[in-house]
């Protein structure tokens, strides 16, 4: 019987996952498990309390998932749904031991199929109320849900986020020490990149995502435009109140790029995206554009993730 089911006919008798499963990761025994339960944490506006960790965890949305891996828990997900990209090497193995259930969000029906009790969105779209999906819905259906901090952010997303996103998802799923060994990581790698770019005149900075009649573009609010500035560059649209907007192809002229940085997902390739620009006769006295100075990273590498530290390093790189 799905839980779904269960909660519309008899919550009573709904019986908690994790008191009846079998799976834990291999380096922590059930005591060890439960540790740091119950564990309370206000997530944009829920408060939750855990009684014990997740068992049949949906991620939605690639940032979450890679979240999920590399805490080493592969075993938690019973599903999975919406790559921008490839997911990186080191978790290919893990990730293809977990269901994918669509190639972008899964209907209600279908998530509720994989009986889950915790449902994992990277984006605000994973929990639309249009499509069914909201996290009061889930929260009916007795599945308790988490909303990634730059989706509800109502400021600037930064490096600090991004700890406590790992933080907080690590000890929902008690395996908190493994979450601060990954920052502990993190800040060394951060550290690291940054002592070499410092001292050096910021590069200014026109991110592409797309658009033709528009540019979609880097905002200020998300991690994306705080990478840049660690890496060593000034994003031309920091000003643009939210994570990605548009912003029109006379400000790109106006605020003059010295470097752009193609995001590379989807259909479109960084080549014909390149052309794009290249092509443009309005951008042609644009100085990036001039100079053919580019430099790409993956979607996934802007968004608040376990890859932002590493994109850092990337970026500061072909920068």
């Amino acid at each position: 019987m799905s839980r779904a089911l269960r909660a519309l006919t008899a919550a009573a008798l709904l019986v908690p996952l994790a008191a009846c499963s079998s799976s834990a990761p291999d380096d922590a025994g059930p005591a060890a498990e439960a540790a740091g339960f119950p564990y309370t944490v206000t997530n944009c506006g829920v408060r939750t309390t855990y009684e014990a960790p997740p068992e049949r965890a949906v991620t939605m949305n690639q940032h979450a998932t890679e979240v999920m891996l590399e805490l080493g828990l592969a075993d938690r997900l019973v599903g999975t749904a919406y790559l921008d990209d490839k997911v990186l090497p080191k978790y290919e193995k893990a990730y293809k031991s977990v269901p994918v259930l669509a190639e972008e969000y899964p209907s209600y029906e279908k998530l509720l199929a994989t009986d889950p009790d915790f449902v994992y969105g990277g984006y605000a779209s994973a929990f639309l109320a249009g499509d069914g999906r909201s996290r009061s819905a889930l929260a009916e259906s007795g599945i308790e849900s988490r909303l990634n901090v730059e989706g509800c952010a109502k400021r600037a997303v930064s490096m600090d986020d991004v700890y406590r996103e790992v933080r907080e998802v690590g000890s929902t799923f008690g395996v908190r020490e493994r979450a601060d060994t990954w920052v502990s990581g993190a800040k060394r790698e951060l550290a690291a990149t940054e002592q070499k770019t410092k001292g050096g005149k910021p590069a200014s900075v026109f991110v592409y995502d797309s658009g033709d009649k528009t540019a979609f573009t880097l905002g200020g609010r998300g991690i994306g435009n705080d990478i840049v500035e660690r890496a060593g560059g000034r994003n031309v649209f920091a000003d643009l109140g939210r994570s990605f907007g548009d912003a029109s192809w006379e400000k790109v002229v106006e605020r003059k790029p010295e470097v752009v940085v193609i995001l590379d997902y989807g259909a479109t390739s960084v080549a014909q995206k390149k052309k794009r620009l290249l092509d443009d006769p309005v951008l042609a006295d644009v100085p990036a554009i001039r100079n053919k100075r580019f430099a790409v990273l993956p979607l996934s590498d802007v968004v608040t993730g376990v890859r932002a530290p590493e994109a850092v390093r990337k970026l500061a790189a072909q920068l």
